[in-house]
């Protein structure tokens, strides 16, 4: 029971007495509530003193006057899950003058609360002050002795009144035969108790427990009488669970939920039908249910938990809907106690005639002013637990029923039904038809003969012949006739005679005639049919022209021209073969003759000479995880070479175990196209892990992706970075071109930064290497990045370099409106037709008419019309010498000295073992020729805790002249002056954007030019004390800096 208001009030205190009398444990809670305060609770008493799990819930009611109460008064602390309670107030005389601690549980001094979680010496409970009087651990509550058995309650669980931790498992291992056998002392547990079997109406699982509800991918069966869950194997089928149970969010039936169960026959869970269901609920604007739709229970057979009907539609006189309802298992309760109730209805009789079983629970019958015949259903037989019991109050009299004729038929066995009529019987006393009571079959007459299975009557098959005065048939089948209607195949009477069936795996048709006598026999083989009168179209023997020794002197002269002509095919098809066999050796030897030396179709295709690098698992060192796909993991890591003291960070791509052989297949092939590359704006491959699991590993880029690091600085970035960007994009593309590589998904979120000044082309998972006459690659299903892919892409899987320049110029528009998404709120799915009827996406606000016109030109439907990568380098490469005329951005902090933190780059110089590291790039392709060889070792750049602030962009923003020479190369040349330390003059930015890494016509850094400090160039405060040296036509300019700002500078001639 629960802490709520009772249904039925009147019935309240019996159905409390049903539910704990005679009780000795009671899993979960002891609840009396809503007792008057005269209640007697002498119910609760046990001829011995239980030992319960839980504590007493509080009431009106005092103690039980009449005897002791329902639990042994000593100690109030539960077991695991229970709660401790105080006695309930005293109604009675005061005990506080016969207790020392002043609680009590009746009138007498023998009937004083003993506490035993007092203060003994170290043990947890104990029955005494002494060292001896110490209870085992798992007591709980108080003990009798030192022993397990000797507990008042279990603190864990009990096994035949011992305390154990564990119930017993039902398998155990045997050390002797290494195999797993049953345990002849296995357990169940069933709350806090072993049980040697689950009880009735609870489900044994495989770990040995007793559950209400199987796990998932178990289904629930009925093995020798014992309900078990059992593993699915294949899908479980789909049960339904109603909308309508407790903790659903819905609380009853109604119109928008009822579609869900049309067909269920088993439904886990609850079904509560409310006032709501049938008027309508506004508050969540639910419609009113209509009475029509509640036969879609009619196919209900089953239902697990319980069955609550507050409401009922006065068109439907009975409960008829639930005709087939044959259990009702309970294994949830309303109210903690019933299965089934039925309140403030108007119908007259319950119309559930298939109802055989109630699991559990009491059935709760009241305040139905209507109904009747409820003391016609023989309930004892339908409830299975002795502690079941019918609770009904105003109820329509049974003396008023019967003088209104509501009476069960007369064919109904013991007078037993649920309602009027021969199909409401309970049993039927004599014969049942369908679900109707009869007094007798038709046996020897009626329309439709019948034969008697025990108390069934059974039609007779449809072919059988009526037998007047004798039965017609002894079964239902079709052999089972005294005598046949139509015609008999065999033993089986049928309406015609089959008519070329094939009997056997001959495929030889039989056709059958009817006979005078009705049976078929078979027609001769040769029959080609049935005529028109029904007979068999058979042609005539031909033995009266020949004789018999002549027809059999035919049959063996075709015979043996057959074998004749069979053992002369044989003979060609070894011949035949013999011959092949004799060419295939003759070029096999040929084939491997020294003589023939020229090969055979020369492609004139260039050997690829990459190196592919192997390290071992244990260079390499797993830091954190970056990210992970669908294929893998990607942990950001460091590499030490064997033999060396370095430590370079990289990029661990990882693939999952149990990976599909495709899935190596692919990563391999990535690993192929990466190991190819080798393009300082392409990621390269440092090398390939071979174990258990496919290691990729390759340069690690502290800064992200170009998407989220353009949306992360979109305030502080300007023009000439996003023209740089493009111009680096466009030459990692255009070097792809270059060695026929088909990169198929290129996007921002596809290019990394190295540097804010420096980006690279990664993710080749998609892209393909084109052989030496193939000009486009045609790729099979898959998922496709859609809002980046040209038309014929889309349509025909049709992928070229100039499908890549498409996705260039949405990458192009990506970094012009700093990170939006394409086409954004439009579904994939109608892009082609958008591309198709020509609209295209929108100017970005910064750009100038001349930028996205290039943009454009690379989303043209035609192919050919679209411009080659090298086109779009020189492009840009013009547009980034003056990138305020092409793109404009308010407050172009272009030339300021500016300092972007990556959130990416300070997490990754955070972890431990990350400083002191050395680039990739530069570990393996050291600056040789322009370094000393003092200084080349120690400049290698160093990752390290002062240097978390990324370089300045700045030094990228510097606007270039025009000033080249006839060569198209600057006449400006830097380098480093012999007293100065090693520091290259320009960043990868300003070499990206005038297309070959040359410095500016000037040859002097804007900084200087300004009269301010850049950060991180020559001259500024941050540095060392560095100089430079240029020259200039016939001049040589040197510009000294000592860590302050430029001290001077100084232009002298030489000869």
């Amino acid at each position: 029971m629960k802490l709520l208001r009772p249904s039925s009030p009147e019935s309240h205190y019996e159905t409390l007495r049903h539910l704990y009398q005679g009780c000795r444990v009671v899993q979960g809670n002891l609840e009396l509530t809503y007792l008057p305060p005269d209640a007697d609770t002498a119910f609760l008493k046990v001829s011995s003193p239980p030992r319960p799990r839980g504590g007493g819930g509080g009431g009106t009611a005092g103690t039980a006057p009449g005897g002791p109460p329902c639990w042994e008064p000593r100690g109030t602390r539960a077991g695991r899950g229970g709660a401790a309670h105080a006695p309930p107030p005293r109604l009675g005389p005061d005990c506080r003058q016969l207790c020392a601690e002043g609680h009590c549980w009746g009138d007498g001094p023998q009937d004083c609360q003993t506490l035993t979680n007092s203060i003994c010496h170290g043990c947890p409970r104990c029955k005494g002050t002494k060292p001896t009087d110490c209870c085992h651990e798992q007591c709980a509550a108080g003990c009798t002795g030192p022993k397990h058995s000797d507990c008042l309650a279990c603190l864990n669980f009990n096994r035949s009144g011992i305390c154990e931790l564990h119930c017993p498992q039902l398998v155990i291992y045997n050390s002797d035969t290494f195999e797993s056998v049953p345990n002849r002392d296995g357990r169940y547990t069933f709350g806090a108790s072993c049980v040697s079997q689950c009880p009735y109406n609870y489900l044994a699982t495989e770990v040995g427990s007793c559950t209400l509800v199987c796990p998932q991918n178990s289904q629930e069966v009925t093995v020798n009488n014992v309900q078990m869950c059992e593993k699915c194997s294949k899908p479980c089928p789909e049960g339904k669970r109603p909308a309508g149970r407790p903790g659903a969010g819905v609380r009853a039936v109604n119109a928008s939920n009822i579609q869900h169960f049309t067909g269920c026959t088993k439904i886990f869970g609850s079904l509560v039908f409310l006032p709501e269901t049938f008027a309508g609920d506004p508050s969540t604007n639910t419609a009113p249910l209509d009475p029509k739709l509640l036969w879609t229970f009619e196919s209900l057979e089953e239902l697990t938990g319980f069955l609550y009907i507050a409401a009922w539609p006065p068109s439907l006189p009975d409960l008829r809907v639930f005709q087939n309802l044959r259990i009702i298992r309970g294994r949830v309760l309303h109210n903690g106690a019933y299965s089934l109730t039925l309140q403030d209805l108007a119908v007259t009789a319950l119309g559930l005639r298939s109802l055989q079983e109630i699991s559990s629970g009491m059935v709760l019958v009241h305040h139905n002013p209507q109904l009747c015949f409820l003391q016609k259903v023989p309930w004892d037989s339908i409830f299975r637990n002795p502690r079941q019991r019918l609770f009904q109050t105003h109820n329509k009299p049974p003396e008023q029923c019967e003088s209104e004729g509501l009476v069960c038929f007369q064919l109904c066995a013991n007078g037993y039904c649920w309602g009027p009529g021969p199909t409401q019987c309970v049993a039927c006393e004599r014969f049942l038809r369908g679900q109707e009571c009869v007094a007798s079959c038709n046996l020897l007459d009626g329309a439709v003969r019948e034969h008697a299975n025990g108390t069934r009557c059974l039609p007779c098959h449809p072919e059988c012949q009526p037998q007047n005065g004798t039965e017609t048939c002894f079964g239902s089948e079709a052999d089972q006739c005294v005598a046949c209607a139509h015609y008999k195949d065999a033993q089986n009477c049928v309406r015609k005679c089959p008519s070329g069936v094939k009997a056997d795996a001959s495929f030889v048709p039989i056709w059958k005639y009817p006979d005078e006598d009705a049976p078929c026999p078979q027609a001769p083989s040769r029959c080609q049919g049935m005529g028109q009168a029904g007979l068999p179209l058979c042609p005539r023997p031909p033995c009266h022209l020949l004789s018999c020794s002549q027809v059999t002197s035919i049959i063996a002269g075709v015979v043996g021209a057959l074998l004749v002509v069979v053992l002369l095919l044989i003979t060609v098809v070894c011949v035949k073969r013999r011959r092949q066999q004799e060419r295939k050796h003759t070029m096999r030897r040929l084939l491997q003759e020294t003589e023939l030396v020229e090969p055979l179709t020369p492609s004139g295709a260039l050997p690829n000479q990459a190196q592919m690098r192997i390290l071992k698992e244990t260079e390499l060192k797993k830091v954190k995880v970056l990210g992970s796909g669908a294929f893998g993991t990607v942990y950001k890591g460091i590499w030490i070479p064997d033999g060396e003291s370095v430590k370079i960070p990289v990029a661990i791509k990882v693939l999952r175990e149990n990976t599909s052989p495709k899935a190596n297949k692919e990563i391999l092939d990535e690993a192929y196209v990466m190991a190819g590359v080798g393009s300082p704006y392409v990621s390269r491959l440092l090398g390939i892990c071979l174990t258990s699991t496919v290691q990729l590993v390759t340069q690690l880029m502290p800064y992200g992706c170009l998407l989220d690091y353009v949306r992360e600085n979109k305030d502080r970035i300007g023009s000439q970075d996003l023209l740089n960007w493009c111009v680096q994009i466009a030459k990692g593309m255009s070097y792809l071109e270059e060695v026929r590589l088909v990169h198929r998904d290129l996007a921002a979120r596809n290019v990394l930064v190295k540097s804010p000044n420096h980006v690279k082309i990664t993710d080749f998972g998609l892209a393909r290497l084109l052989d030496i006459d193939e000009t486009e690659y045609h790729a099979d299903g898959g998922k496709v990045p859609i809002k980046w892919m040209a038309l014929e892409s889309i349509l025909r899987r049709r992928f070229t370099h100039q499908s890549d320049v498409w996705s260039y110029g949405v990458t192009v528009w990506e970094l012009m409106t700093f990170g939006a998404k394409p086409y954004d709120g439009i579904p994939a799915r109608e892009i082609p037709d958008l591309l198709e009827k020509g609209e295209r996406l929108p100017q970005p606000p910064i750009c100038t008419i001349d930028v996205y016109m290039i943009m454009v030109k690379c989303w043209m439907i035609d192919s050919e019309c679209r411009p080659k990568f090298r086109e779009l380098v020189t492009e840009f490469s013009r547009m980034a010498r003056d990138p305020q005329r092409f793109v404009v951005i308010q407050n172009d902090m272009i030339g300021l000295p500016s300092s972007i933190d990556s959130t990416f780059y300070r997490a990754l110089l955070e972890e431990e073992d990350m400083d002191n590291l050395v680039d990739a790039e530069e570990y393996l392709v050291p600056h040789q020729g322009f370094f000393s060889a003092e200084t080349a070792t120690t400049y290698r750049s160093r990752i390290s805790s002062t240097r978390v602030r990324a370089p300045s962009l700045g030094r990228a923003r510097r606007r270039r002249g025009d000033g080249t020479g006839q060569d198209g190369r600057s006449p400006c040349s830097w380098q480093r002056a012999p007293h100065a330390p090693a520091s290259p003059p320009t960043s990868p930015a300003v070499q990206g954007a005038n297309g070959g890494g040359e410095e500016q016509s000037t040859g002097v850094p804007r900084g200087a030019r300004a009269g301010r400090q850049v950060p991180g160039d020559p001259g500024s405060a941050q540095g060392r004390s560095q100089g430079y040296r240029m020259t200039h036509g016939g001049r040589l300019l040197v510009i000294f800096s000592s860590g302050s700002p430029f001290l001077a500078l100084r232009i002298a001639s030489i000869s």
